[in-house]
């Protein structure tokens, strides 16, 4: 029977279902027919696959061929289902055995030539093939890529003809083999030693890498806001496997795709001011991610906080909150992971000098008042730190080279200590404690009980504030190795809400 099956998978959000390619030929006038939701780029498939058979001199059949993408239900988009369509049209007009198709799952774009072209989105098939028990092969283009999933036999290829002769046995073609990848660390240009003064902001830095905590910092023009942000992931913990392997997989179905050279870094992404909604949190039609998931287990900078729009801003409460975003659309539901560390930079009023010492800024209280609407209450009180950055005396910017602070090797390995004690504790970072993990590692003294409730009073804060103070307390407390939170941990913490205190005054 002129039947033949090979393997492929679609893309779903950051999911990869299988797709089982059936290709049928029959008796009747010559043609091709797709079913199966094929969307533009897959019905479009019928041409690329006859020029690559018939320039790879094969014989393409006579005969009325129909292709079905199982399962008929899920969209099917993209040219990866190019090389396993044609794969089944040379085994069902058996010009190629059919016995070794089981054995693999096939990606590729083919060129008219024959040729392979890299598509998007193959680590997470990869992840899901080795589930399977598959092997992949795919465009030499993607060969790096899926070979980051250990365990996953990845077999490259350049041509249709390669890969007809590797599955005839007439040449096959070995195992791709890559180096080992080594973990990303900060950029030499970019350590924590480079940064003159700011003793507080670096304190507040490093608190927020111990514990993931999200930071404003608030303060003049020119006084290193976006420095200090930048800094950040050279003093984040070092990524595990499986975060690098989730980043990863985020950006390879995004536009612009994944770069091997970013294995294993954490992400840093400072999407402009004029981002829209759909830029950050993503979507489209076909659901992409946005920049909240391309930050996933990095940092999402926001320079000039006000001036995003507000609508765009409060997209981000809930995915602060959930470490998660659900796109849905008339035809389909994505969901993408989004656990970020929120970073975001502000100046004081409209024309960024209050509070400078040059007594330049001219603005009225209604105009500072304005200004700092932009942002709402539920959006400030999600984010765990407030932290004023002043402008930086003419002394310290004079500093001897021989007078440099601690490099961020020296902060970040008290952040890795400080969250490894908080992982063999409750499994996650501080930041993402539930209420009764709080409970049970976040104990206070009476007269701390007290201290607390006096500031919650007197700044109005809400329930979530109060639990957001406690684990930052407890973050403090872990940089120091102490078991319990004492009361100048406790008054740290409290210190960080410093637009609470404004907003009061």
């Amino acid at each position: 029977m002129p039947l033949a099956t090979t393997y492929c998978r679609a893309q779903a959000g950051i999911d990869a279902p299988s797709v089982i390619v059936e290709v049928h030929l029959s008796s009747g006038l010559p043609g091709l027919n797709i079913v199966g939701l094929p969307e533009t780029a897959v019905k479009e498939s019928r041409d690329r696959v006859r020029g690559a058979i018939l320039n790879s001199r094969f014989e393409f059949p006579m005969q009325r061929i129909t292709i079905n993408l199982a399962p008929a239900d899920l969209p099917k988009e993209g040219g990866r289902f190019d090389l396993p369509v044609a794969l089944g049209i040379l085994a069902a007009s058996k010009q190629i055995p059919h016995q070794e198709l089981d054995r693999y799952e096939f990606f590729g774009e083919l060129a008219l030539s024959g040729e392979l072209r890299p598509v998007r989105g193959i680590l997470p098939a990869a992840l899901q093939t080795r589930k399977a028990g598959r092997a992949m092969l795919v465009p030499e283009g993607n060969a790096e890529e899926a070979s980051l999933v250990d365990g996953l036999e990845v077999v490259a290829a350049r041509h249709l003809l390669q890969v007809c002769a590797h599955l005839n046995g007439n040449d096959p073609i070995p195992a791709y083999t890559t180096r080992r990848r080594a973990r990303g660390g900060p950029p030499a240009e970019e350590d924590l030693s480079e940064i003159r003064g700011q003793h507080l902001a670096k304190r507040a830095l490093e608190i927020a890498a111990a514990g993931s905590h999200s930071l404003l910092l608030t303060g003049p023009p020119g006084t290193g806001k976006t420095m200090l942000a930048r800094h950040l992931p050279g003093i984040l913990p070092t990524m595990t496997g499986l975060e690098a392997q989730e980043t990863a997989a985020i950006h390879s179905i995004s536009e612009g795709g994944f770069d091997i050279r970013n294995w294993g870094k954490r992400p840093f992404r400072a999407p402009h001011h004029t981002s829209s909604g759909v830029a950050l949190v993503g979507g489209g039609s076909h659901p992409r991610p946005g920049e909240i998931s391309l930050a996933h287990n990095g940092v999402l900078f926001l320079d000039e906080l006000p001036e995003f729009d507000r609508r765009v801003l409060e997209v981000l409460r809930e995915p602060i909150e959930s470490g998660q975003i659900t796109i849905s659309r008339a035809a389909r539901q994505a969901e993408f992971p989004a656990r970020f560390q929120l970073i975001a930079a502000m100046n004081p009023c409209p024309c960024g000098y209050l509070g400078h010492g040059s007594g330049r800024c001219r603005c009225t209280p209604d105009q500072v008042r304005r200004y700092q609407a932009k942002l709402s209450g539920p959006l400030l009180d999600r984010i765990d730190m407030h932290v004023e950055v002043p402008a930086i005396p003419l002394d310290q910017l004079n500093r001897s080279p021989a007078e440099k602070s601690e490099t961020s090797a020296q902060v970040r390995t008290r952040v890795e200590k400080a969250r490894h004690i908080q992982l063999q504790r409750n499994g996650v970072a501080n930041a993402r404690l539930g209420n009764r993990q709080i409970e049970e590692c976040c104990p206070l003294a009476p007269g701390d009980h007290k201290l607390l409730e006096r500031a919650i009073e007197q700044l109005g804060l809400s329930a979530r504030a109060y639990h957001r103070i406690l684990k930052l307390a407890r973050t403090i407390a872990d940089l120091e190795g102490a078991e319990r939170i004492a009361t100048s941990h406790l008054s740290e913490a409290i210190n960080y809400r410093r637009l609470d205190r404004r907003n009061v005054a």
